[in-house]
Formats: C-alpha cells, structure tokens, sequence
C-alpha cells in the first residue's frame, strides 16, 4: 500500500533543510514490483526531492531516476511506475532498459520528425513542420500513429492534387512517408533516445507512387542571361532591395538558392574573397571563391544587424526564404520583363555557360558542390581545390564580363 503522502514529503524537505542530512521516503511495500522513492538531498542552496525506481536484481540494488519533485507530482510519479515499470520488474526484467510505454499519437510522431530534422540542422524543417502540421489537423492529432491507414494519406493528397498544386501533392506524400519511416525506425535506435512508442507496423504511405520527375532542360542563353542581370540592377518596380541582389548573386556563383538566401557575415571570408559555408544540403562543408563581379556584389551591400545580406522583408531577424525569392521571380516573369527561368534554371545555366567558358565538368561539379560519388572523391580526397576553384572563377568572371557588356542596364528595361 501506498506510505507516502503530500504532506509528509513537505515536512521530509523541511527536515532534510534543518539536519542537512540526507533521507529516503519509500512508496509501497515493495514486494514483486520494487519501490518509488524519493531521495531528499541537502544542497548549499536548496533540498533536492528526486523520484527513483528501486529494484532488487541479482542481489544488488538498482536505481533509475524518473523526476523531480514537486515538477513531477506524487500522482504522476505513481502513474509512471505502474505504466512503465511494474511490470518489467515482475517479469525480472531490469528497469535500466525500461522506456515510456504510452503510445506515439500522429501529432507525437510529425513532432519527433521535425525534431530530428532540427537536429540535424536541416534547413528544411520549417518548412516540413508547417506541412505536417496541416495533414496531422486533417488526420487527427491524437489518434494514434500506427492506427493510420494508406486509404487516409490518399484522401488528404487527391484533393491537392484535384486542384492542380501536384507538386504540393507530392511534397504532402513525402512528408507523411519521411515520418513514418523515422518513426519505424527512431525507437529502434540505439543512439538516439525516441521520445515514444510507435510500434508502426507498416509505412501508410509507401505504396503511394510518387509524382513523375520532370527532369528540367531550361538554361538562359547569353542574351537571356544578360537580360535578367541588368534588369535585375534596375528594376523598373519598386522591389525589396534583398530580392533582386539574391538571385544576381546565384547567378554569378552558381550556388543553392537556400544557401545564398541565408549568406550571413560569418560566411563570407572578405580577405580571401570566399563563401564559407560549415554545412551544406548534402551535409558537406563547402567553400567557394566567387567572381570580382560578386565580390562587388557582395562589398557593396551592408549586412543588417543580425548579420544578414539578404534579411526577410517582414522579419528582419530572419533572412529572405527561398519560398519568397521564387515567388519574385515568378511575378517578374508573369510580367513578361524578364526571361522564363526558375531558380534551379539559373543553377543550370551557370553549369552550362561555366561550361561554355572553358571550365572542366570536374571543376563545375566542384564549384556547385555537387556530390561526386566515386570512391576516391567519397572517402579517401581531401584536398579542398582551391587554387583549381580561383583559376575556375577568375576564368568564368572574364566570360561574364564580355556576356554583361553586350547589354546595359538602360537596355533591359
């Protein structure tokens, strides 16, 4: 029977403050099941009160915390030794392996996978948890993950894809099909601590098959490209001074639009000239020396206070997302005063006209960081290039300044 009262544990903490003795107070008899106790430290400061599980296995007596008290109350410190631990002491199981045993709910589970993806320092999970965020309103955030079927992910997706967003369709599939496949697998790894139970039997959303990849071909001729940069360099509307300088600076460096979106002080090396980035989308470091035409780019813009060079119109502690400079470009293209490109179009165009200009399909490969997957560039190269990269650019800044002197900015507009 339960021996351990509020009001007792109060007067254990005054008795504990006034001997500076530690003491014990034991909930249960024990026999079986092992014991919640709580153990009363004397600290400097203060009476540290902790909940433990005892137990007595192999004629030794073993401890796991569970909480602090009052943060855990005695009713919740109860709840959780009956839940997750009763019963693996009866069984002789040891209570070191014990876990939370409540069952992961869709809303446990798309927070767990946000979770991780914020760990891992993904940009992309703001973006996902906005998404998840939707689909688990729609499903149902306390139903249980595992009780999710592939018919339910079908009838989120179809009336998406009914209106035509097919490629938000597909992004929704591979939100739900991500999660559920870290939620397979998080409670089974050993380095990591899942913060619940799934016990999925299944992916509901791996049988859905995925949108067709269109395999994108558009890249700006000479003129075309031209054309966007000085009118970029004068708009003939008013635009947000942070949009027009991100996409000249992606064209002249042939870099992730995320990456340059998110150029802050700390990446950019003025003495040596180069873009330093820690960690990139393929979870590489990556350092590339840009042309004099961006380094003029670059020196001429003030980062704001927080440190960033293209900071977001409504928030400047942020900086611009790539989601609000594919939207500019569109809009201007919708207008008819630019060249039909999108973003990736530009990453294209910089491989195709580096190309043009002289520079090795190695060294392009390179200068955009893109993986290269034989085994000596994988596991065993690790010389940085960087006097390849600066031959590279300086080759590809003396192309761009006869492709830009073709047209002016007057011209564009």
């Amino acid at each position: 029977m339960p021996t351990i009262a509020d009001g007792e544990i109060r007067s254990a903490i005054k008795r504990v403050e006034q001997s500076a003795k530690q003491e014990t107070l034991v909930d249960g008899d024990g026999h079986g099941t092992g014991r919640l106790i709580m153990i009363l430290k004397p600290m400097p400061t203060r009476v540290t009160a902790d909940w433990m599980v005892q137990q007595w296995r192999d004629k030794k007596r073993v401890k796991k915390k569970i909480g602090a008290y009052p943060a855990m109350s005695l009713a919740n410190a109860r709840e959780i030794f009956e839940r997750d631990f009763a019963k693996i002491i009866q069984k002789g199981r040891s209570i070191k392996i014990a876990v939370d045993t409540r069952p992961g709910t869709v809303a446990d589970l798309f927070a767990g996978y946000v979770a991780a993806l914020k760990a891992a320092g993904k940009p992309s999970w703001k973006e996902t948890e906005k998404g998840l965020n939707k689909i688990a309103n729609t499903l149902g955030r306390h139903r249980l993950a595992r009780e999710i079927e592939p018919e339910e992910i079908v009838e989120v997706i179809r009336p998406i894809y009914e209106r035509g967003a097919r490629a938000m369709a597909d992004h929704v599939r591979s939100y739900v099909r991500a999660a559920y496949s870290w939620g397979m697998k998080s409670e089974h790894d050993y380095r990591t601590k899942s913060p619940r139970r799934f016990h999925i039997p299944f992916n509901p959303a791996s049988a859905i098959p995925t949108e067709p990849k269109v395999r994108g071909t558009r890249w700006l001729d000479e003129d075309e490209f031209a054309r966007l940069y000085w009118w970029l360099d004068c708009p003939d509307v008013p635009v947000h001074p942070s949009y027009p300088r991100a996409i000249q600076l992606i064209m002249l460096t042939g870099q992730r639009v995320e990456e340059i979106a998110r150029l802050h002080v700390d990446q950019w090396d003025a003495a040596e000239k180069i873009i330093d980035w820690s960690k990139t989308k393929n979870d590489q470091p990556h350092a590339v020396p840009v042309p004099s035409l961006a380094i003029e780019l670059i020196e001429s813009i003030t980062p704001n206070e927080y440190g960033w060079y293209f900071p977001s119109a409504n928030d400047s502690s942020r900086p611009v997302g790539h989601g609000s400079l594919y939207s500019f470009v569109w809009r201007q293209r919708d207008r008819g005063v630019i060249p039909y490109a999108t973003n990736r179009d530009l990453r294209r165009t910089f491989k195709t006209l580096t190309g043009k200009a002289g520079i090795s399909k190695e060294m392009r490969d390179r200068l955009q960081n893109h993986a290269l997957q034989d085994v000596s560039s994988k596991s065993y190269d690790r010389w940085n290039y960087m006097p390849q990269k600066r031959a590279a650019m300086k080759k590809w800044d003396a192309y761009l300044r006869k492709v830009l002197a073709r047209k002016s900015c007057n011209e564009a507009t």
